[in-house]
Parts: C-alpha cells; structure tokens; sequence
C-alpha cells in the first residue's frame, strides 16, 4: 500500500524542479535594459535607413551594396542570391516600427521577387524566398504566399542528388563535379517548413540528408569548416576540400563559421536531433575559444587572415553569429548557455556603436558597416551587405524577444 506522504513528496519534487529549471533558464536569459534601449534605436534608425534606401531604389532592382569611397550604390536582379535580404529586413523592421511604409515597400518588392520561386539555378532559395516570403508570411500568412513557397522549395530539391546527399550549390564546367558549400545549411528552413505546412515528409527527408552529409565530410578535427567541397556526382566520393571566399582551403573562413553555427541550430531546431545541437557547441566552441577572435567579438574576416591584426573586420558574421547565439541560448543551459548570451550582447553592443553602425543620411540607407564579401575575388570589401543588416536585426529582434 502506497504511503499518503509519496504524493504530496513526489509533487513537491516534480515542482522544485520545475521551478528550479524556470530560475536556471531565467538566469540563462537576463537582459541588458541599456542595451534594449539601444536595440530600440537600431530599429528605429533602421527604419530611417530602409526608407532612404527605398527611395534611391530602381523599380525593378534590389540593394546590394554601396561604396563609401565612390558614393555609389550597386543594385541586382532578383536572380542575386541576396535579393531576399531586403524585403525580409523591411518586414522585420515594420514589426518593431508599426511603419507601414516599410510594409507597403516590402510587399512591393516581392512581386518582383515571386518568380524566383521556379529559379532551378540556384541552391540559395532559402535565403532568397524563405528570409522573404517566409516572413511575410509569418506577419500576414496568404495562400499565394503559401504557394510561392511550395513551389520555392520544390526548385530547391530539384538540385538534390541521391548520390551525394547533398543539394547541388554551385554548378561545374566538369559533369563529374558536385559542389557544395557551407552556406547551404542556411537555405535547409525553407524544406523544413514546407514539410511542417504540408506534412509532406520528403523535404524533412531531404533537409535532413544534406545536414548529415555535410557533418559528415565538411569539418575538421577542431570543427572549423571548409568551404567547399566537391563530390564526385557518379560514386558519391569526396573528391576536393577547398575555399572560394576563404584565405586558403585549410583556412576557417568566419562568414562560413557563421553559417555552420546557425544552420546546425536550426537543424536542431526542428528535429530535436541531439547530434545537431552537439555540433553547434562545438563550432561555436571552436568560434569562442579561437586565439584570433578579438575582444569585442568582431571577427576578422578569416580567422587564419595572414594580415591579423590588421586584417579587416566582418560585421556580416558577426551579426548572423549574434542571431545563432542567442538561439542556441535557448537550447542550452548553465555556463554555455551565459556564455552564448553574452557574447551576443557583446556583438550587438560593438554592431551598435559608431565604428559599425552608419549614421542617419549615410551608408546608402544600409544600417552596418564593414562587412567583407568577397575578399580573395576583391568584390564587396569593407562594405555594407543586405545579409549584415538582415541578420543584425534579427539578432535585434531576438534579443528582445527573450524570455523575461
């Protein structure tokens, strides 16, 4: 016969914990209230910026970059693998501002960006259609917006290849070539979400096979990643470790560092695959504990620059760190998950300060500056990126979106 005390003991049990697990994931999720106060003002000049921005924008382009030297901006097609980035930033900034200017221009530009959603070209639909249409339709979902979106990521599964398990990224001179490049784990949320609003399996199937594979053969023994890799498209063999955008092949290129970190958390968040979550805390422990990781937590643009100490600053995977981290926060606990949190702060304190952030009138209507492209190919150096501003609000906006 049970005893009377065991119920009432095991409750009270059960409720320690709970309220045990509540106090230790609040604490894993203070606020700086200063640094609220400055995220409020980063969406407000932000808003400021897209509206000059907007109004220097042709019809039929979209922002890219801007030269501060020159004072000249550069604009693209929607068939740029950024065109995404400026709608999905209107529609972020709309939702802390209320100014329906932004939203009026975002919904404008994704008329021009809609038939992008049958581009089979291009492994970069994710970042193109999901930062776009996927936010637009988070804020105000739409059956057209639904379909556009299907049919985004029915493109994106074209270029997957059984052999590999890989989605194609880039296309080859050689047919035996099969490239695939860290960044593609960023565009595996929009197969995600489409197996989560249709209950068709096969993107999930999909998303998932890429991810292992690219655990598989795409990092190093420290969990820094390689850049690009290609496989031979008949054996499924990995034929070639390299770099396009790094300092050398055996180099950690940061904006890829970036990507490996957000795109295994995001992994993680839609399967609860523990393997995922491991991987993350191991780049981001290979990010956090890198001798060349600078203070502020602004990393240089590789960090195997031969130029280090004087190698240039990328504020974009700074900002698209800042986003993962506070994320990954969230999955974790303790030491790491501070730690995660804080480095975030860090980030979005230094992204916030005059050294980074343009003033009002300048820039060319883009919120960061410094951001690195392209260094070895010298296209979009030290200058403003669609993707750095995009990711810094977003880091913006999940800050203060934490629990309290």
């Amino acid at each position: 016969m049970r005893s009377p005390l065991i119920l009432p003991v095991l409750l009270f049990s059960v409720m320690t914990v709970s309220v045990a697990c509540q106090a230790q994931k609040k604490a894993n999720t203070v606020k700086s209230k200063p640094l609220l106060q400055t995220i409020a003002a980063n969406f407000e000049d932000g808003a400021k910026q897209y509206k000059a921005l907007k109004a220097t924008l042709p019809p039929d382009r979209f922002p890219k970059t801007f030269y501060p030297q020159t004072g000249k901006s550069e604009t693209s097609g929607s068939g740029w693998w950024c065109s995404g980035f400026y709608p999905g930033t209107l529609l972020y900034l709309y939702e802390q501002t209320g100014d329906t200017v932004l939203y009026n221009e975002a919904e404008r530009i994704l008329g021009v960006l809609q038939k992008e959603q049958y581009n089979k070209t291009t492994h970069d639909l994710g970042f193109m259609m999901f930062c776009s249409f996927g936010n637009a339709n988070r804020i105000q979902p739409k059956a057209a917006y639904n379909e556009i979106l299907l049919n985004s990521a029915k493109s994106l599964c074209s270029r997957f290849n059984e052999k590999t398990g890989c989605i194609k990224s880039w296309d080859s001179k050689d047919p035996s070539d099969f490239l695939v490049i860290i960044d593609n784990m960023m565009n595996l949320e929009l197969l995600f979400e489409t197996t989560k609003a249709t209950g068709d399996s096969s993107y999930y199937k999909i998303a998932v096979t890429h991810a292992n594979t690219t655990l598989q053969n795409h990092f190093r023994a420290d969990n820094s990643s390689y850049h690009v890799l290609n496989y031979d498209v008949n054996t499924g063999a990995v034929k070639q470790k390299k770099t396009a955008q790094g300092a050398a092949d055996a180099s950690a290129w940061a904006r890829g560092q970036a990507w490996g970190l957000y795109g295994y958390t995001v992994c993680y968040r839609y399967t609860k695959d523990a393997r995922y979550l491991q991987q993350a805390e191991k780049i981001a422990r290979f990010i956090l504990s890198h001798p060349n990781l600078p203070a502020d937590k602004i990393p240089y643009w590789d960090f195997n620059a031969p130029e280090i100490p004087n190698a240039l600053r990328d504020a974009s995977a700074a900002a698209i760190m800042a986003a993962a981290f506070i994320e990954l926060n969230q999955y974790t606990k303790g030491a790491a998950a501070r730690e995660y949190l804080q480095v975030a702060e860090t980030i979005i304190k230094h992204l916030s300060g005059p050294e980074y952030k343009a003033a009002a009138g300048t820039n060319g209507g883009f919120i960061l500056k410094h951001g690195v492209g392209h260094k070895p190919a010298g296209t979009e150096v030290d200058v403003p990126l669609t993707y750095g501003d995009y990711y810094f609000i977003e880091a913006c906006k999940r800050y203060k979106e934490l629990s309290k």
